[in-house]
């Protein structure tokens, strides 16, 4: 049973923008914090970006000031808007969701290309 479905990679150029969406279960989204994980050749799986049932947010460094996680409770959704990409952001981009630093939950990942 899929319970998170990411949607919005593809390719894009350097400095380009890309808005990658997660839409969860309601029993999922409604009881759980929300996160964006990514995972790029050869280097381990890195939270990016989360979002507290709250709204309060958090991100990695490398991202700060580029990326934007944000949740629309009405559609079960997370969403992160991603600013001025670099190559480096190149990775498989996972949507998770749980609590406490614990992620039970996953989905299947977007691929997200960023070109030099």
């Amino acid at each position: 049973q899929v319970q998170l479905v990411e949607s919005g990679g593809g390719l894009v150029q350097t400095g380009g923008s890309l808005r990658l969406s997660c839409v969860a279960s309601r029993s999922i989204f409604i009881s759980n914090n929300m996160g964006w994980h990514r995972q790029a050749p050869g280097k381990q799986r890195e939270l990016v970006a989360a979002i507290t049932k709250e709204s309060s947010t958090d991100y990695a460094n490398s991202v700060k000031g580029r990326f934007t996680i944000s949740r629309d409770n009405a559609k079960n959704t997370v969403y992160l808007q991603m600013n001025s990409l670099k190559p480096e952001d190149t990775a498989v981009y996972y949507c998770a969701a749980g609590r406490s630093g614990y992620w039970p939950f996953w989905g299947q990942g977007t691929q997200v290309t960023v070109s030099s």
